[in-house]
């Protein structure tokens, strides 16, 4: 089974040619897209004709044009339910951030985590991120009481390591890489949530999925890894790699394809 991950920035600004021959070619089993901006009505036609395969779960919220969340499946998986929401937290289901999908052998998630900088009107996030961590975790542990096997992927919007920016010491004091929102990767590490990346990479340097477009950032290779996955310890033994799939361009998040015996 192949797993694949990806703040496109847009849907309707990838879902062309390479789009669809970078799924086909794959054989991607689920696709997992942060960051869509569109409603399931506004996909051009040519979408629904070269996806055939797959249903999908699109969680759009209330604000046009921002965020939300898109989860594609093939129709032959043994899909059981899904739902949109940390129970009843409104405020996070407003902003189309977060899709859960139950397979017979796993729970999916996949969140486009909050950014934590300023808004254009200069209202502050950070707070609105911690919080919205401190939901997630709250809420994946109840999963894990339960027994679930735990596979979550998107947008985390945190560096975790100095390993994981190119810069660090003159991004210390910048969103993405503050001690305060590390911690919350700390936190997760300490619940048992496995960054699949590092347990197979620990020391490999220079490995990122995000740049930006300015600056000449990609040939510089001036990069932030941003996207992850991370895993309950009883899916580490049914992984078979992890790989940043980083020649693939269409948006300024490089794709992460995890494959599993399942």
């Amino acid at each position: 089974m192949k797993i694949a991950s990806r703040n496109v920035n847009g849907i309707r600004a990838v879902t062309g040619k390479w789009f669809y021959e970078w799924v086909k070619q794959n054989d991607l089993d689920i696709i997992c897209l942060q960051e869509v901006k569109s409603f399931e009505s506004q996909l051009p036609p040519e979408f629904r004709y070269h996806m055939t395969e797959y249903d999908w779960v699109w969680h759009a919220g209330e604000r046009p044009g921002y965020a939300w969340v898109a989860t594609l499946y093939k129709k032959s998986l043994k899909f059981v339910s899904w739902t949109s929401k940390f129970e009843s937290v409104e405020h996070f289901h407003e902003e189309g951030r977060v899709v859960e999908t139950k397979f017979q052998d796993f729970t999916l998630l996949n969140i486009y985590f909050p950014n934590g900088g300023e808004r254009s009107d200069g209202t502050e996030m950070l707070s609105y991120k911690l919080k919205f961590y401190e939901h997630f975790i709250h809420y994946i542990n109840k999963l894990k009481t339960a027994g679930e096997k735990i596979i979550t992927c998107g947008d985390f919007n945190i560096c975790h390591h100095e390993i994981d920016i190119a810069r660090p010491k003159e991004n210390i004091k910048s969103i993405w890489f503050l001690p305060i929102e590390r911690a919350e990767m700390d936190k997760l590490e300490q619940e048992w949530y496995v960054d699949v990346f590092r347990h197979f990479n620990p020391e490999l340097k220079d490995q990122y999925t995000w740049r930006s477009f300015r600056a000449w950032a990609r040939p510089r290779n001036v990069w932030r890894r941003l996207d992850y996955f991370r895993v309950s310890k009883d899916v580490l033994p049914h992984i078979k790699k992890i790989t940043h799939e980083t020649a693939v361009e269409w948006s300024d998040h490089c794709p992460i394809v995890l494959e599993l015996d399942w």
